[in-house]
């Protein structure tokens, strides 16, 4: 007999994860792939992931708040990972291109290889730098939108969401919108139920359906003009009854054009949508919390009927609401 034929079945082995350290990076930033790749869980998929810290860096690295990492791979390690997830970086980096062309180098390596490569927060500017945004879509923090858009003309940035995905370069909007864009990656992985356990074990939402416009400070953008925040905070309180845009208008004292100008202004998106966010926001509660049956859920929401919810439902979420009620009681701890 053949003895390769006896040979035994390759093990799965973890998906590799390196997260790339920087002088001076947010602890946060760092913190939040450490929470979602480096904690063992078994329960959920085995193999999980594999996190290697790697040094993007020459010279002594320090967190800020002066944590510092008790070891970290060389910067060649790189070559070995599956993902490699750049974190914010401090304002140096961000201007200073020739200080850290080996990481660029490697960066660029990687994405020719074929691995996928997140970054957090204002660490768009390194894998722009790499030249692995040019013609793509991303976003940052809002607070560099206006340098980000000067210093990379090549890039399409959007304004208008918390993350963007693929194909095999990521990016996320400021601080906590990497959670969104972590938890993006581990559906991609292992699917909607294990990602939507990990959120709920980090007790936080699995997905927030916001544009990081809701955020804004008045830096860049005014902060939305009151007549529009209270037609939005009426809609909230209102999602059952018949509401839309032309209602939300007249609450707002403005025409239905304007309405919408300042609503893609202020929300990155347009009123038709936002009430349909809210209401499938408000249809995952309802799921989570009570044992409503889809129809009278689909009453409460304001969203009509249990075919227009299932319609809605399975578009926004990947799953029909009785798939999703299900996956949230199997992975509740």
């Amino acid at each position: 007999m053949d003895a390769t034929n006896d040979a035994p079945a390759a093990l799965p082995v973890p998906h590799r994860v390196g997260l790339v350290l920087t002088d001076n990076l947010p602890v946060f930033e760092l913190a939040i792939p450490c929470e979602v790749f480096g904690i063992s869980r078994p329960d959920l998929h085995d193999p999980w992931y594999e996190l290697t810290m790697v040094r993007g860096e020459a010279g002594e690295i320090t967190a800020a708040g002066g944590l510092t990492p008790s070891s970290a791979a060389p910067l060649a390690a790189l070559r070995e990972m599956d993902t490699i997830i750049v974190p914010a970086c401090e304002r140096s980096l961000q201007l200073d291109h020739a200080a850290h062309e080996p990481l660029l180098a490697e960066l660029r390596a990687a994405a020719a290889r074929g691995t996928r490569i997140a970054s957090l927060c204002s660490g768009a500017y390194l894998l722009a730098q790499a030249g692995l945004l040019d013609g793509r879509d991303a976003t940052t923090h809002w607070m560099n939108w206006e340098d980000f858009e000067a210093s990379f003309p090549a890039v399409r940035l959007r304004r208008d969401v918390l993350f963007t995905s693929g194909p095999g370069v990521y990016t996320s909007a400021g601080t906590a919108a990497g959670v969104e864009l972590c938890l993006e990656l581990v559906r991609e992985d292992f699917g909607e139920a294990v990602a939507a356990s990990v959120a709920r074990r980090m007790v936080v939402a699995e997905r927030r359906g916001a544009a990081q416009s809701e955020y804004l400070e008045s830096v860049g953008q005014p902060l939305p003009p009151d007549p529009l925040r209270h037609a939005m905070d009426w809609a909230l309180k209102n999602l059952r009854a018949p509401i839309g845009p032309d209602a939300m208008a007249r609450r707002a004292r403005m025409s239905r054009r304007t309405l919408y100008r300042r609503f893609e202004a202020v929300a990155g998106t347009s009123p038709t949508q936002w009430l349909l966010e809210r209401r499938l926001d408000a249809a995952r509660r309802l799921l989570e919390s009570t044992e409503l049956p889809v129809e009278r859920i689909a009453e409460r929401t304001g969203i009509g009927s249990a075919a227009n919810l299932r319609s809605h439902f399975a578009q926004a979420v990947g799953m029909s609401p009785s798939a999703y009620r299900s996956a949230r009681r199997r992975t509740a701890i």
